[in-house]
């Protein structure tokens, strides 16, 4: 499975204390994810939603761009600690697309079925169905410092749709090297392989060294 990871290249990373972390996302699935992510440390993942916090306009060029937009206005809100994720769908013969659009492809409402439909429609009779998830994480602290991290997995695009677990794209797109959509996945397995995962595990190395790893069995 192909798959890469890349951090900000700050030579003192700042850590990560023990306590509240905002999601700055009103998407429940990846509020549910990164839950699942920090059970290892003592960390309580609240959710942009759960704080009624304002989503800001996405005008980035670029999925750092969008990521950054987001944990700024949900630290600079909060005065705690925000953790923002964008990510993304891009399609080869697409050029990319829907790239930073993947949500707006669902709509207002989120339709994520309609917008599967609306990749299968762009990939008409293309025998290339190559694509890739790609997964961009910036920390942000009150005071404005930022961390950094990108992540991205391979795959191919089937039709039609498999499994109901995950969300957004999941469901159309396997993994290099897998049988099985993310949609089909059991989460643990897809939290070890996914573009977030990835970009997740360079968070890791970087901003919580300093915590000792609990149990899950402890929750």
């Amino acid at each position: 499975m192909q798959h890469s990871s890349t951090n900000s290249i700050t030579e003192n990373p700042r850590q990560l204390a023990e306590g509240n972390l905002v999601i700055a996302s009103h998407n429940a699935g990846k509020v549910v994810e990164f839950t699942d992510l920090f059970r290892p440390w003592n960390i309580t993942c609240i959710s942009a939603g759960e704080l009624a916090l304002p989503e800001p306009d996405e005008t980035g060029m670029t999925f750092i761009e969008n990521a950054t937009l987001k944990a700024l206005a949900a630290t600079t809100a909060s005065q705690l600690p925000a953790l923002a994720d964008d990510s993304g769908l891009a399609v080869s013969v697409l050029d990319g697309s829907p790239g930073i659009h993947s949500a707006r492809w669902a709509g207002v409402n989120r339709d994520f079925s309609a917008a599967m439909e609306r990749v299968e429609h762009a990939l008409s009779d293309s025998e290339n169905r190559t694509a890739k998830f790609i997964a961009a994480l910036v920390l942000a602290w009150p005071d404005g410092w930022l961390e950094i991290f990108e992540g991205h997995v391979d795959g191919i695009l089937v039709w039609p749709p498999r499994g109901t677990n995950g969300f957004g794209y999941d469901s159309m797109f396997v993994a290099e090297g897998m049988q099985e959509t993310f949609g089909e996945l059991d989460p643990d397995v897809k939290h070890a392989c996914s573009h977030r995962s990835h970009a997740f595990k360079s968070l890791v190395a970087k901003c919580l060294q300093h915590i000792r790893m609990k149990s899950v069995d402890q929750d």
